[in-house]
């Protein structure tokens, strides 16, 4: 039994599903698991793009060997040194011991940092613009650094326009499907792209934007990334393109306003809740709570990078801001978080330090963004005369989101 599909013209997909792994790099929850791609180029040369996790290598070496058909293989191209694409490349490069290795001269550094095994006869340095003939088919090699490691180069086939595009355009999630036009892309499979993107890749957001005017250049027909589904039709192409030029920019996709919010006894979240109702009042339709506390903090952040607006609500702890929503804001500082309007909301009942700490990342911490007024640091909870400055809150934000631009055109 084997995974594989043709993509066209002797390019093969092979994939597997991960269900066992919990937590993908060992910090972000994937309960849907997540898939690996690798490709295989079946011509007068054979090459093999990638490899996967060590979790699927059985399957990823009887794929290969399957679409071999008793050939050798030729070329290995290692477009990116990380653990769940690399991590069965050495059990393929004993395999196969004629096999050429292709990537960067810090590839191959990586390789013999992770695996403690080199193999200096083997490798072949390329640069920005090389290419290898394999008969019909020739690759042309593109430097991505930082997407989302130094290493990082795709690959891109020449004959059939098919750009293998390692880490970028991917997504968690598990697939039944190959490519994107067989599904609802944006109903089922949208929200685990940007969450994938915002936590692994969107702290390097101009490398990302620098490498797509690079692609910007070529004719892309298929996109084939190392995580999630396939895109092969002018649609789904254009489509995933669009979308990561909004989280590369960081510009909103939605105008709209997430209260993240966290609470020790439930004051900070009923005020949180009465300030989403308020804001349903003014007007704004798409209003989303989310629990920092609860909730892993790499759906928040994707959360924050999807719409225009954000709303903070915590309360002192220990005299430090509560730790969940502490937690957040660091992880939203560490990935670049930046042109958003915020508003804050703090609690306190005898030494307040939230409201300070959180309107510091705000007004200074993170890039590009605004604190809108008024803010309150309330006492314990929200006393009678101060429902008003709740009222004033909703106004503000709610006026500055009508008047905010279209997404669209931002990018």
């Amino acid at each position: 039994m084997y995974c594989v599909e043709e993509i066209r013209n002797g390019v093969y997909w092979m994939g597997c599903n991960d269900f066992r792994t919990e937590l993908f790099e060992r910090i972000f929850p994937i309960p849907e698991g997540v898939s690996y791609n690798t490709y295989f180029i079946d011509d007068e040369k054979t090459c093999v793009i990638d490899a996967m996790d060590k979790s699927c290598r059985d399957e990823y070496l009887e794929d290969v060997e399957h679409l071999l058909h008793g050939r050798k293989l030729d070329y290995f191209v290692l477009q990116h040194m990380e653990p769940d694409h690399a991590s069965s490349a050495l059990a393929l490069l004993e395999k196969y011991p004629e096999a050429k290795i292709i990537g960067q001269p810090q590839t191959f550094k990586l390789f013999e940092q992770f695996f403690r095994h080199p193999f200096p006869d083997r490798y072949v340095a390329v640069k920005e613009g090389d290419q290898l003939a394999l008969g019909k088919h020739t690759l042309q090699f593109i430097k991505a650094p930082m997407v989302h490691w130094p290493e990082v180069i795709m690959s891109y086939d020449i004959t059939d326009k098919i750009l293998f595009s390692a880490d970028a355009f991917g997504s968690f999630g598990t697939c039944g499907n190959v490519f994107a036009d067989q599904v609802d892309y944006e109903e089922n499979y949208l929200e685990a792209a940007r969450r994938y993107y915002v936590n692994i890749v969107g702290k390097y957001g101009p490398q990302v934007v620098n490498v797509l005017k690079k692609a910007s250049g070529i004719p892309i027909e298929i996109i084939c990334p190392l995580h999630g589904l396939v895109f092969r039709t002018p649609e789904t192409v254009q489509y995933i393109i669009e979308k990561t030029l909004h989280w590369a920019k960081y510009v909103p996709e939605k105008n709209g306003v997430v209260i993240a919010f966290t609470s020790i006894y439930g004051n900070t979240e009923r005020v949180a809740c009465v300030l989403a109702h308020k804001l349903s009042e003014q007007g704004i339709k798409d209003v989303q709570l989310f629990d920092v506390a609860k909730n892993h903090s790499s759906y928040g952040t994707a959360k924050a990078w999807e719409y225009s607006h954000l709303v903070l609500a915590a309360p002192t702890y220990n005299l430090n801001l509560f730790l969940p929503m502490e937690n957040f804001l660091h992880d939203l500082k560490t990935l670049s978080f930046q042109k958003r309007k915020i508003a804050v909301i703090a609690c306190h009942s005898w030494a307040s330090a939230a409201y300070k700490t959180m309107t510091d990342y705000v007004e200074n911490q993170f890039k590009n963004c605004e604190l809108l007024e008024p803010s309150l640091d309330m006492k314990s909870s929200l006393q009678d005369d101060q429902e008003n400055i709740i009222d004033e809150i909703a106004k503000v934000v709610a006026d500055d989101i009508k008047a905010a631009p279209n997404p669209q055109t931002l990018i």
